[in-house]
């Protein structure tokens, strides 16, 4: 989760726009995993602080039912991280092979480029 693991996936043939696009959707799926992480170690803390420090029952089955739901959690988060990443991966080689069908529209050519067309003229009676 660096900038060299990012080299892997962006490629040097995409252009700026494409390029930019991976990176930012790299980053994202890397902030995602770290809320993953980040909420499962919440979980953890306030799971332990229910069993050690509070003597109530209920508090205490609260804390230990914590425990697995961090589990759970963290497992959740590398799943869906995995698999965004696969996803990313996937798109870029897509874009890689099937340059001329990933380009937004004001980089077509002009004679590709859709034109404007002047809006209807009302019809207006003649007096």
């Amino acid at each position: 989760m660096n900038g060299t693991s990012q080299q892997g996936y962006i490629s040097s043939r995409l252009n700026l726009t494409e390029h930019l696009a991976a990176a930012r959707s790299i980053l994202a799926n890397e902030r995602t995993f770290l809320a993953y992480q980040r909420t499962a170690l919440t979980e953890l803390a306030v799971a332990a602080t229910f069993i050690r420090f509070f003597d109530h029952p209920a508090l205490t089955v609260v804390g230990w039912a914590l425990v697995p739901a961090s589990l759970v959690t963290i497992a959740l988060g590398m799943v869906r991280y995995k698999r965004m990443r696969k996803l990313i991966h996937l798109l870029e080689r897509h874009a890689q092979e099937h340059p001329a069908q990933i380009h937004p529209p004001e980089t077509h050519p002009p004679e590709t480029r859709p034109t404007k067309q002047p809006p209807p003229q009302d019809p207006t009676p003649e007096a």
